[in-house]
């Protein structure tokens, strides 16, 4: 079950799935949790997906007013079958300070993953390039393929991927597969994503 928490917080336990796994049961008695436009800093509505920002109401020697967590996600209070009344987070779709835009579609690495990593025939590892062409930004998306294919079946496997990126996300990219071991392998956090839009 998801547990989530935050270091400058409290650490773990700020909020926690219970066995129906609708969204994580935030404790209420102990944190306000809102949700805000990332832009305006203004509250949004129940319901609407933004940025969590979290006061905590009975830490005492740190206590955090309105933290910003950078977590894109959304509250609810509906009913859950638990019979537990604390408002729920739901899933985390991103980080704000994730986000790219690209031909005017806000887009998180963690989407694309979630896309690829169900994909039949590619590995876990890929990589995100973001380019300047003219004065538009460009996504490739670089993975791997699952065996050592041929360059046709690479090229078909590029082209279905490209065209569920479209349908699942609404991005359009250029896909690229490449054979087993071909992307860079980083120790510790992998680096999903190359921008090169800051190198001069």
């Amino acid at each position: 079950m998801d547990s989530y928490g935050l270091s400058e917080v409290m650490g773990p336990g700020v909020a926690m799935e219970c066995e129906y796994r609708l969204g994580l049961h935030g404790w209420e008695d102990h944190f306000l949790f809102e949700v805000i436009d990332p832009e305006t800093l203004e509250p949004l509505p129940m319901g609407g997906a933004g940025e969590l920002v979290v006061t905590t109401l009975t830490k005492v020697g740190l206590p955090m007013i309105r933290y910003r967590t950078r977590d894109i996600t959304r509250l609810t209070e509906e009913p859950c079958p638990c019979g537990r009344s604390h408002l729920r987070i739901l899933r985390v779709t991103g980080r704000n300070d994730d986000m790219l835009i690209i031909r005017g579609v806000n887009l998180y690495p963690s989407q694309v993953e979630a896309v690829l990593v169900d994909f039949p025939g590619l590995s876990p590892h890929y990589q995100l390039v973001v380019s300047r062409q003219g004065s538009m930004d460009h996504l490739t998306v670089e993975a791997e393929a699952a065996d050592a294919r041929g360059e046709d079946a690479r090229t078909l496997l590029a082209h279905q991927v490209r065209h569920h990126l479209k349908t699942m996300i609404g991005v359009s990219c250029e896909v690229i597969i490449r054979l087993p071991g071909e992307l860079p392998r980083s120790q510790g956090k992998a680096m999903r994503v190359r921008d090169l839009r800051k190198v001069v």
